[in-house]
């Protein structure tokens, strides 16, 4: 029975993410700042599969906590998979570069790239050894330049080329950076606030083409959501 850690896993992406794999038959590791949210995730994730799931409070970006979620994986077994699903918006609504706090940035950038080459360098020795998978959670906001979105948006870009390099020094394992595209989630709703962001499909919707990517093996690289969805319609 094969492991996986992911992250941000209370809400949203990540806990439906969570979901699938644990119907999948997978254990499961994961966290959330939130401590109540992630019980209660942990909770309803424990009875949808046979493999078990361990929940661990904290922040992504304290290196304890990452060491914490690994030991957990490893004690479990058989660590297949590492998830960086977990990151932070920044202000809301979002500033402009030239308005940006210097000390916000910094925040965005330890929790949206450091953190998860914190993650995956504890994990990468338990990979090594399974020929598992490192998917890091990206958007488009790290290849298009939207105005307001230059902290999240550069963070991304980052853990992008962060990824890029990874697949290149690792080629025993896969690694993904994945864009799910806009959803109904509430880091969304936070970019946007007061709109009316109704006809965003929801995170449950995007979760299957991960869960493709997954089995069907595909090199390192950048994959979409909506590219391999409507791949796998045409098929």
């Amino acid at each position: 029975m094969k492991t996986a850690i992911v992250t941000g896993a209370s809400r949203g992406f990540g806990y439906e993410l969570a979901a699938k794999l644990a119907r999948l038959g997978w254990n499961l590791v994961i966290d959330a700042r939130d401590g109540s949210a992630l019980k209660t995730a942990a909770a309803e994730l424990d009875g949808l599969g046979p493999g078990r799931v361990v929940f661990v409070v904290g922040d992504v970006s304290d290196r304890l906590h990452a060491s914490h979620l690994v030991d957990s994986a490893a004690g479990l077994g058989d660590l297949s998979l590492l998830v960086n699903n977990a990151s932070i918006l920044g202000p809301s609504p979002q500033p402009n570069l030239g308005e940006y706090s210097m000390d916000v940035l910094e925040e965005v950038f330890r929790v949206n790239v450091l953190a998860p080459v914190s993650l995956t360098q504890l994990a990468l020795p338990y990979l090594r050894s399974t020929g598992g998978t490192v998917v890091n959670i990206t958007s488009d906001a790290a290849v298009e330049s939207y105005e307001g979105w230059g902290g999240y948006g550069s963070s991304k870009a980052a853990l992008e080329q962060v990824s890029n390099i990874l697949a290149a020094e690792e080629p025993d394992i896969a690694v993904y950076w994945f864009d799910p595209g806009d959803m109904r989630t509430q880091m969304h709703q936070e970019a946007f606030p007061g709109e009316d962001i109704s006809d965003r499909p929801l995170p449950g919707a995007r979760v299957p083409a991960l869960i493709d990517l997954l089995e069907m093996g595909l090199p390192s690289g950048r994959y979409t959501a909506e590219a391999l969805l409507a791949e796998k319609v045409s098929a």
